[in-house]
């Protein structure tokens, strides 16, 4: 079934994303910030753009979002030129940035007060799954809602979860990244040592894969760690903001996150060596310039 889409964020998650979109048949009408790069989507993927979120809103089955943070969220969603001043009644409004769960539960408040639903749907994969089709979605919204909307995302997603109400997709989002902080860590402290003791890191890990360390980060970034390259994927500087929203909502929750604070603090110094943009394994970075010094 087509639907009318407007796709609000063409970053390196949602110009995949939004491309999927339109490639399974849908009507897609993207806007982002720049109009350059929504003008060159449109030539990939042969949709068409607007110069307002309201105007690609405007007319459309389904609104999804992927922006920066729970500011850039509101920009787009709130005012005259957001996307609730051009939405319908009974449409669906979906939200893929990685946000706080209190901005998630706001939205989803003033788009009731329109009657219009709202589900918060970060995703986890990375640029590759968004490029892929392959990401998985953590959702939060009601579960009718949900129903109309999963075989939609289908288009660029391999599995996605109900997780409860407006804001579960959220927290569940700050689980997987709370995962991912320490498994990185113990990837790089183990990569280290193996270069350290003098072994051959392509044999480790053809070992120890196949076993109980076996993790994504290891199958997928050993290599460019041990060849120092840290330009694959997700930056620093977006997982310090995850981490932040994570930590903050421990606060709230009563939550003890030592190790996820620890690695905060190492991607605070993987920053402070110039290293905003590279990617998250780059923690091995920060290793090996304290082992130099």
């Amino acid at each position: 079934m087509s639907v009318k889409i407007a796709f609000i964020g063409l970053g390196v998650m949602g110009y995949p994303m939004a491309g999927h979109l339109a490639k399974a048949g849908h009507s897609v009408c993207v806007y982002n910030r720049t109009a350059a790069k929504a003008q060159k989507w449109v030539e990939d993927f042969n949709g068409s753009f607007a110069p307002t979120p309201r105007e690609a809103a405007s007319g459309a089955d389904m609104v999804f979002m992927c922006v920066g943070n729970d500011d850039d969220l509101r920009s787009v969603v709130y005012g005259n030129d957001g996307v609730l001043a051009g939405m319908h009644e009974n449409t669906i409004l979906i939200d893929h940035t990685t946000t706080s769960a209190e901005v998630a539960r706001e939205v989803a408040a003033k788009a009731a007060l329109q009657h219009i639903d709202f589900i918060d749907a970060p995703v986890s994969g990375g640029q590759a799954g968004a490029e892929n089709g392959v990401l998985t979605v953590m959702a939060g919204g009601n579960e009718a809602v949900f129903a109309k909307a999963q075989p939609i995302m289908a288009a660029f997603s391999r599995f996605s979860q109900l997780l409860g109400e407006a804001g579960s997709g959220q927290l569940c989002k700050m689980v997987n990244q709370i995962c991912i902080a320490g498994v990185v860590q113990g990837l790089a402290e183990g990569l280290h040592f193996a270069k350290q003791a003098g072994l051959d890191g392509e044999k480790v890990i053809e070992t120890i894969s196949k076993g109980a360390a076996g993790s994504w980060q290891m199958e997928n970034r050993y290599k460019t760690m041990w060849a120092g390259e840290y330009e694959f994927g997700f930056a620093v500087d977006w997982m310090r903001k995850d981490l932040g929203i994570a930590l903050d909502e421990a606060k709230n929750n009563g939550a003890t996150l030592p190790m996820t604070a620890t690695v905060d603090q190492y991607y605070a110094d993987v920053q402070a060596l110039g290293g905003g943009r590279y990617d998250t394994s780059s923690l091995l970075a920060r290793i090996e310039a304290l082992h130099k010094k």
